[in-house]
């Protein structure tokens, strides 16, 4: 963006966090260029730094202050912008800190041009502020989704974009703040999500991953049945779209219904990443979570009864408060009988602000350290375990880059979401090719 003075303002854009939040930031990088700014890469020195903070953690809140501290020592003279999450968890106490300039909350983030350029306009007039200048909406009375505007390929990874189709979540699981930062269910309309896709094919882009907090909630705030089964119909429909991907699903939307239609859409990649926790009943009573882990496994077997060997993965927590050594082997004994590709293994961290965090029987870090390390190895095992099933299974692989230090082996997902690597005389960058296991 070019003042009075026709100086260009370099941006450097810095994510922390989900793939929500990457999302927005490559929207932002957007419209920030479409408006003039000059992008340029996070460990320049910039005359802007914008940091889109997480608050998922404690940890995530501590590395987003340091972020924002560290942009502002690499050059003491930038406009240093704090937005995302970490805004809406502790925004009274943000706009007080001297090393932030401007503070923009969640549903905001689509007025950046303009708010930066207010500020530099303001700043150019030699107005002193006491505090940070700050855009922020209370995120819990919002109804609205925050359409951010259609993305471009410039600052995608042309073989697989991640579109974000809403936004909050209406969970309140015990030990998370994302309820609080993102407000309630708000869904993308499907205009938007459709007219971004076919641009973004057009362009080359083979593969899109659907995302958001809470993405099984897709239209329950519509009037009327439109939600995520046929969001993934219209998709399919598109031309040039070759693979479509589900982020993280709850379980509850595993049914008949749901299985019967999506299962006939072809370009649908056969990877359910089912949101877990525990995989004891007291644990996910203790977390609100909202099934049993019957009902859950019955809806892996119910994928098992559409979709031939697909590829489940999931989320574990371990350690969360009062998980005894019985109710941890419990988990343990489970997962062994669900038979997932993957296990993300998480070790609980309290967060200010939950109601887990204020929960007696806090599990010590050495037991903690324990039980990750033994869902590790067990994930290890069935993850090879998986692998050696699909021997003779007909796959597609997307080839994605070289190997590092062969550039002629090519290395991409399989859709069931298995990395491979196979070898090429030719570039092979961004081609689906058939692959048998």
């Amino acid at each position: 963006m070019k003042n009075k003075d026709e100086r260009t303002y370099s941006v450097a854009i810095i994510n922390l966090g989900c793939k929500v939040n990457k999302y927005e930031a490559d929207s932002m990088k957007h419209k920030l260029s479409q408006a003039g700014f000059l992008i340029v890469e996070t460990d320049d020195v910039a005359d802007i730094y914008i940091v889109n903070t997480c608050s998922v953690t404690n940890i995530a809140e501590r590395k987003s202050r340091q972020m924002l501290r560290r942009a502002k020592r690499r050059n003491p003279e930038a406009v240093v912008v704090a937005t995302g999450c970490y805004v809406n968890a502790d925004h009274d106490n943000l706009v007080k800190e001297d090393y932030i300039d401007i503070v923009v909350g969640n549903n905001c983030k689509k007025n950046i041009v303009e708010i930066i350029n207010e500020h530099l306009a303001v700043a150019s007039g030699d107005v002193v502020h006491n505090s940070s200048d700050t855009e922020y909406i209370d995120i819990n009375k919002t109804k609205e989704y925050e359409e951010m505007g259609c993305l471009e390929g410039a600052y995608l990874d042309h073989k697989r974009a991640y579109i974000k189709v809403q936004d909050g979540c209406n969970q309140f699981c015990s030990y998370c703040i994302i309820p609080y930062t993102r407000g309630r269910v708000r869904s993308r309309e499907k205009d938007s999500i459709l007219k971004e896709i076919k641009r973004l094919a057009d362009d080359g882009v083979k593969e899109f991953v659907l995302t958001g907090i809470h993405v099984s909630s897709y239209g329950t705030d519509f009037e009327g049945d439109y939600d995520l089964a046929s969001l993934i119909c219209d998709i399919a429909d598109i031309d040039n779209v070759a693979r479509i991907r589900l982020s993280s699903l709850e379980p509850r939307i595993i049914t008949e219904d749901f299985l019967e239609r999506i299962s006939k859409i072809d370009k649908l990649c056969p990877h359910f990443h089912l949101s877990l926790q525990s995989a004891c009943n007291e644990t996910l009573k203790r977390m609100n979570r909202k099934y049993s882990i019957e009902e859950y496994m019955d809806k892996c077997e119910l994928i098992r009864k559409y979709y031939d060997r697909p590829a489940l993965t999931t989320d574990v927590i371990v350690g969360f408060p009062g998980e005894s050594e019985k109710e941890f082997e419990t988990t343990y004994a489970n997962l062994e009988k669900i038979r997932f590709y993957e296990i993300h293994v998480f070790k609980y961290s309290p967060r200010r602000g939950t109601v887990a965090s204020n929960m007696e029987e806090q599990v010590p870090e050495d037991i903690k350290n324990e039980r990750s390390d033994r869902l590790l190895d067990l994930t290890a095992r069935q993850k090879q375990e998986y692998i050696d099933a699909l021997n003779g299974i007909e796959d597609e692989v997307l080839l994605e880059e070289t190997v590092e230090g062969d550039d002629n082996m090519y290395t991409g997902y399989s859709k069931r979401y298995v990395r491979v690597s196979i070898p090429f005389d030719k570039d092979m960058t961004n081609e689906i090719i058939g692959y048998t296991f």
